[in-house]
C-alpha cells in the first residue's frame, strides 16, 4: 500500500542533502582551502593588508558598491566626500540631494536613504561615527553588531571587519561564490550568505584576508563566469568543473597581478 502523499506507480523522490563541503565530486577529491591558498599564493605572491578606509567610511563605500562596478562606486564615494565635510552633514541633508550626489553609483534612490539610516543608527548607538571598537570584540559579536544595522548583511560585514579593521572575517562576492562552488570548496546548494561562515572556518584566521584576495582575483582573471581559462589554471588538476568548462586548444593566459579591492 502506498504511503500517504505518494502516487501509486511512481518512484519515491529522494531529497538531496545540502552539503557544506563535498569530499568527492564525480570521483574527484577536491582541493581543501589551505591547498587552494598555497597554490594561488605561489602564483600571485604575498598579500599585504593595508586598511584603505576607517570602519564607517568602508561601510558607506560598501553600500555604494552594491550592484555596480568598483569604478562607479568610487566615483559616487568621491563625490559624496567632496560635497559633505562630515558624516553628520550626510545625515542632515535632504535625501533627494544626496541621491543626486551619489547618482554615479547606481540605485541612488535606494542607497541614499540606506546610507542615512545606517549613519543615523551608528550615531544613536555610539554617540560618534567611529566603529573601531568592533576590532576589540570577539568576531561573532562584531558581526552581530554590524548585522543589526539596516540592510547590512554578511558580505558588507565581512568587507568592513576585514578591510577596515583587520579582523578575520570572510567577504564573499559573486566571484568568490562562483570559484568556491566550481572547486567544491562549498556545496552546489550553498548560498553566498551561507558561504561566508564555511569558507571563513576552512582556513587559518591569519589567512582569511589574503584568501579573499586570492579567490576574487582568480575569479576575475581565470575562473570567469563566461569562458574560464581552465587550461591556464593552477587549480585545474583537481577541479571538479574542469571537464565541463575547459575549451580544447584554448591558449589564453590570465593577466598578472592582484585584484585587491574587496568587491
Amino acid at each position: 500500500m502506498a504511503k500517504s502523499g505518494e502516487k501509486q506507480g511512481q518512484p519515491k523522490r529522494s531529497r538531496r542533502r545540502k552539503v557544506a563541503q563535498p569530499r568527492s565530486v564525480r570521483g574527484i577529491r577536491p582541493y581543501d582551502s589551505e591547498t587552494v591558498f598555497s597554490l594561488l599564493a605561489d602564483t600571485m605572491g604575498e598579500v599585504a593588508h593595508r586598511p584603505r578606509l576607517d570602519g564607517v567610511s568602508e561601510l558607506v563605500w560598501t553600500i555604494l558598491s552594491q550592484h555596480t562596478s568598483d569604478l562607479n562606486a568610487g566615483r559616487a564615494y568621491d563625490a559624496l566626500r567632496a560635497r559633505f565635510a562630515t558624516w553628520q552633514e550626510v545625515v542632515d541633508v535632504r535625501t533627494p540631494l544626496l541621491v543626486e550626489v551619489i547618482r554615479h553609483g547606481g540605485l541612488a534612490q535606494q542607497k541614499a536613504p540606506r546610507i542615512q539610516e545606517v549613519l543615523r543608527e551608528v550615531m544613536e548607538r555610539t554617540g560618534d561615527y567611529d566603529i573601531s571598537f568592533l576590532a576589540e570584540m570577539p568576531l561573532a559579536e562584531a558581526k552581530a553588531w554590524l548585522q543589526t544595522l539596516p540592510g547590512v548583511g554578511p558580505k558588507t560585514t565581512g568587507v568592513v571587519l576585514s578591510f577596515a579593521l583587520g579582523m578575520p572575517a570572510m567577504a564573499v562576492d559573486t566571484h568568490i561564490h562562483r570559484v568556491s562552488q566550481r572547486l567544491a570548496l562549498i556545496g552546489p546548494k550553498i548560498t553566498a550568505d551561507e558561504a561566508h561562515e564555511i569558507l571563513e572556518g576552512s582556513i587559518a584566521s591569519e589567512r582569511v584576508f589574503a584568501f579573499h584576495v586570492y579567490l576574487i582575483t582568480h575569479g576575475r582573471r581565470v575562473c570567469k563566469a563566461l569562458r574560464p581559462l581552465c587550461n591556464a589554471c593552477v587549480l585545474a588538476e583537481r577541479c571538479p568543473s574542469r571537464a565541463k568548462l575547459a575549451e580544447p586548444g584554448d591558449t589564453r593566459q590570465p593577466d598578472a597581478g592582484l585584484a585587491a579591492k574587496p568587491l
